[in-house]
């Protein structure tokens, strides 16, 4: 019989996986699954506990939303530093926003992500490092970065996605520049950002991720972008118009696909990760490992 570790954030979104708990162990253990149910007791929970037992699974599943992602795949990636066979990664969004589940077009219907999962085939894609630590969609800084994670958990519980907008115009009244330089693979750019972002999904706080067309979750390539600050109303108004058509003006706003990125800056810089804290450097390394972990699709229209 196969082996599932069902990881569940009892505290993820409005609580709403607490009524399928029952529904969605059955449905696994009538796929043939023999099931270990494991609620998250805290931040670094899944992590920890992944490390320390996921290498006996075939599969392990999480429930939560992109913080419990990111921490079910952070102990992934501990084992596969540690040589250990991985086994497969099935996700049950149940977050307030879901980015990374909006991009791979995973059912928020937790019944129904479940039946896709066990019918569903693994697929690679990509993990991102940055210093020691990974993210599976996105790193960040600047402008609005830390909605995700200064949004109060009640609140994001309470009216759901609405919560990031209304933290977004906060802002909009705190907006910091950050001087740096980045050497993109090959290239290097300098200059005074408003915000930047290196990503591997179509959305980020749940809306279409900025200058993001062709992409692909398993190519070695992240989606690098940097937006400057204007430094009239005449830049602001392009920049705002491009972000709005999803043109790139190559004027204001810096764009290309890059596997390695070295940020420097002048002053210590918080970044976000994956929706979290992400942490804050004046130097960080950000690396792509190419196809590291394989997710559960049951609708691969989007994968490539």
């Amino acid at each position: 019989m196969k082996k599932m570790l069902f990881i569940v954030n009892p505290k993820a979104g409005k609580k709403v996986i607490n009524d399928h708990i029952n529904r969605i162990l059955d449905i696994f253990i009538r796929s043939g699954y023999n099931v270990e149910y494991h609620p998250t007791k805290g931040p670094n929970d899944a992590a920890e506990y992944v490390e320390k037992t996921g290498g006996a699974y075939d599969v392990i599943v999480c429930a939560g939303g992109d913080g419990t992602l990111d921490n079910t795949v952070t102990g992934l990636m501990k084992l596969y530093d540690k040589g250990v066979r991985l086994p497969a990664l099935g996700y049950i969004p149940c977050g307030s926003t879901n980015d990374y589940a909006r991009s791979l077009k995973l059912s928020k219907n937790p019944i129904k992500a479940a039946r896709d999962i066990v019918s569903g085939t693994p697929c690679p894609v990509d993990v991102g490092m940055m210093g020691s630590s990974n993210f599976i969609y996105i790193t960040a800084f600047g402008l609005f970065t830390d909605i995700s994670y200064s949004t109060p958990q009640k609140l994001k519980n309470l009216i759901g996605h609405t919560a990031y907008i209304l933290e977004a115009v906060k802002c909009l009244f705190r907006i910091e520049t950050v001087s740096l330089k980045a050497k993109v693979d090959d290239e290097v750019v300098t200059g005074d950002f408003w915000y930047g972002q290196i990503t591997n999904s179509r959305s980020v706080g749940g809306f279409r991720a900025i200058g993001v067309k062709e992409m692909s979750f398993s190519d070695g390539k992240f989606e690098c972008l940097l937006i400057r600050k204007p430094k009239n109303l005449l830049q602001l108004i392009a920049i705002l118009w491009s972000i709005a058509t999803n043109k790139m003006n190559p004027k204001y706003i810096y764009k290309r696909k890059a596997s390695k990125v070295t940020v420097i800056s002048r002053k210590p810089v918080a970044w976000t990760t994956d929706g979290e804290f992400g942490g804050i450097f004046k130097r960080l390394v950000i690396q792509n490992r190419k196809r590291a972990i394989s997710i559960i699709l049951k609708d691969k229209s989007r994968y490539k």
